[in-house]
């Protein structure tokens, strides 16, 4: 059966003001990752408006997810994290974050918005009789952080079984550096693997007067800190992609007292799996520096997510659907994203979708905000996908 969906970009267009609604909601009452209780009750309160979902709530963790039939066909996924960032949000909105320390910083807000309005148009179209199929509705959890074993969202919800019978999977993320009306995409490796280490390296203090008498963890930093950044271009081939960086240094009290131990945080992020494994061994290698150096180290490496490799004929379905919109294609850059864990076993993609205001807002950042004008389009690019991958067979 050939699906029909008529005139899908004005119907999402008519969605304009229940989307403002929804994300402006969502936006403020952020709960961070594995305490979206609130956020997965309004989710599933939604979309039990809508009778001819099955929604199951709490998959693996506050995950939420819903399931649609007409007639027989494939099986496709659609994926929106819920989780917000420990950001103090500054913006002057009369929809700021309610919550002191919280905010919707990275666009989830939006996400389930667009997947919220996929869900009401989907289901118009089950009651029409207008594609064959099972869509499976994905409200994700914890996608920015993961729990003291190691696991994000992505994790705890495919350990559930619940998404085992999904054959293609789809998700999207807002872009402020592209312009509305823009869609970014990419086959093969998109973002990075992402891995977090720790250093603490160990020495003796005492009176800063004195330096000759201890053992300054600060110095041997100060000489351990350009090997680890030589690692980016002289340990690693110039063609391969990979990046390590420092984000954290901690030491001391006082200024007249040389700490006995100092800590260094940083990240490990690359495309190639042995890209990533070869600058884990560098790491390795170059921290027995502080040895040579006269102290002593702790060190621990936390594999983090992989990296996501987008499906070439997923992609297809997200070009045709995203077909009136500017496709752009490129790489989506050295950040990291859980929905990797699914297309390692489930064929999938993500786009990037354009909502840049004329003054730039980047993710992450106490300021961050939108074009509301992009909803519709992501609606429309979403569930577009969707039917393309139904119409295909998967």
């Amino acid at each position: 059966m050939k699906t029909r969906n008529p005139d899908l970009a004005l119907r999402a267009r008519q969605l304009f003001e229940q989307l403002i609604i929804w994300r402006r909601d969502f936006h403020r009452h952020p709960e961070r990752s594995f305490q979206e209780k609130r956020t997965s009750e309004t989710v599933a309160a939604e979309l039990r408006k809508l009778p001819l979902y099955d929604v199951e709530e709490k998959v693996g963790g506050y995950g939420v997810v819903a399931a649609i039939s007409h007639g027989e066909g494939p099986v496709i996924g659609l994926r929106a994290d819920m989780d917000a960032l420990p950001i103090q949000e500054t913006t002057s909105h009369s929809f700021s974050s309610l919550y002191p320390g919280v905010m919707h910083a990275c666009g989830h807000d939006a996400h389930m918005a667009v997947l919220l309005g996929a869900a009401r148009l989907l289901h118009e179209d089950a009651v029409q009789g207008n594609f064959n199929g099972t869509v499976k509705l994905i409200f994700q959890p914890a996608e920015e952080c993961c729990d003291s074993a190691g696991e994000t969202g992505a994790v705890k919800m495919l350990q559930t079984g619940r998404l085992d019978d999904v054959q293609r999977l789809v998700a999207l993320h807002m872009c402020p550096w592209r312009k509305t009306g823009e869609v970014q995409w990419h086959d093969g490796p998109s973002m990075a693997n992402n891995d977090e280490f720790s250093i603490v390296i160990h020495g003796s203090g005492g009176h800063a007067g004195y330096p000759q008498h201890v053992n300054d963890p600060i110095w041997i930093a100060s000489s351990l800190l350009g090997a680890l950044y030589s690692l980016n271009g002289r340990r690693m081939d110039p063609l391969d992609i990979g990046t390590l960086s420092i984000g954290k240094i901690e030491a001391g009290e006082a200024g007249n007292i040389i700490p006995d131990r100092l800590l260094i945080k940083g990240t490990i992020r690359s495309y190639k799996e042995s890209v990533r494994n070869k600058l884990v061994e560098d790491l390795k290698q170059t921290v027995t520096l502080v040895t040579a150096l006269g102290g002593s180290y702790d060190l621990s490496v936390q594999r983090g997510e992989p990296a996501l490799v987008n499906d070439p004929e997923v992609n297809r379905a997200v070009r045709k659907a995203a077909s009136g919109f500017k496709l752009i294609e490129e790489p989506f850059g050295m950040g990291s994203e859980d929905f990797s864990y699914y297309t390692k076993t489930i064929p999938g993609a993500m786009f990037f979708l354009g909502c840049g205001l004329k003054e730039e807002k980047s993710l992450h950042q106490s300021d961050f905000d939108l074009d509301e004008q992009a909803l519709p389009f992501g609606v429309q690019v979403l569930l577009g996908s969707a039917y393309e991958l139904l119409e295909r067979g998967g």
